[in-house]
């Protein structure tokens, strides 16, 4: 029986270079693969072959991209930069939506202001349409000054946004009580970046300083552990490379764990500026109902 044990060990060497080939190709990607720079007319571009993404600003137009895939759940990370000193008025957005008058959206936007004053980073979360369910936050931290981690966590629990790893809020599948929850429609990576000065700044008293042009957000190592949606199937539903994926799997069914939660709340005590859930004057027939469950 001496065969078995050297094809055991050739079997176990081929599932390895297929590991390791496939963690390649996800590690290794770059912005020409992963996206396509959909508006601006020049003003986004691609740099440093492929690893570093721009968008500008002027007053004639903003600029934008789009990944080329679609994504029905996934755990997608990308490190920002943002438009340095006198940025009010303007909106850097990164989000993932579907399309048509019932989308699902996930949204980071981040609301520009004067030198000196904090960004304001502004969530929201669309599901069959309707959205109104904005979290705003401070960031701990200068984001101009270098590059941080945002990511989004959605898979069919719920949607985690973090920033730099830090957990900052969750809205949890609660379709047991009504409330819809984004797990139908594959979703496409936008960004933006766009004059909004008639709300963007203390609700649009502040205006953008077109002597400061062009504003310009940076954007670099994106990663995405995801199911790819393509001709109506999910990646995450085929055998092939079965044995190399379950391993890198685990972002479908996690959840935060007591620790997460506990960075969660100092996140939210310490620098969550407004929250839905607690605007009685806003919904004076009462609060939505996910609200009582401490999204």
């Amino acid at each position: 029986m001496a065969p078995s044990c050297s094809s055991t060990v050739s079997a176990l060497l081929i599932v390895a270079l297929l590991a390791s080939s496939f963690m390649a190709t996800s590690s290794a990607r770059t912005f020409y693969q992963d996206f396509d720079l959909t508006w601006g007319d020049g003003r986004a571009k691609i740099l440093n072959n492929g690893k570093l993404l721009t968008l500008s600003l002027d007053k004639a137009s903003g600029s934008g991209f789009q990944s080329k895939r679609e994504y029905l759940f996934g755990s997608i990370d990308m490190q920002l930069k943002l438009v340095p000193g006198n940025s009010a008025g303007t909106v850097t957005a990164y989000y993932l939506s579907s399309q048509g008058p019932t989308h699902d959206e996930i949204d980071f936007e981040f609301l520009g202001n004067l030198s000196g004053d904090p960004y304001i980073l502004h969530t929201n979360v669309f599901s069959q349409g309707k959205g109104n369910r904005e979290q705003q936050f401070y960031l701990w931290f200068d984001p101009t000054k270098d590059f941080h981690t945002y990511s989004i966590l959605w898979n069919p629990q719920s949607i985690i946004f973090s920033v730099d790893g830090i957990p900052i809020r969750e809205f949890k599948n609660l379709e047991s009580i009504g409330v819809p929850f984004p797990k139908n429609q594959p979703m496409r990576i936008y960004s933006s970046l766009w004059n909004a000065d008639d709300w963007a700044t203390r609700g649009g008293l502040i205006k953008t300083d077109w002597t400061k042009v062009p504003f310009t957000a940076s954007y670099r190592n994106f990663k995405a552990k995801a199911c790819v949606w393509s001709s109506g199937a999910s990646s995450c539903n085929s055998q092939s490379l079965a044995s190399t994926r379950n391993y890198n799997k685990a972002w479908l069914s996690r959840q935060l764990d007591s620790t997460s939660q506990e960075k969660m709340r100092w996140a939210q005590r310490n620098y969550m500026i407004y929250n839905y859930c607690t605007d009685t004057k806003r919904f004076p027939q009462g609060l939505p109902p996910e609200c009582v469950h401490t999204n």
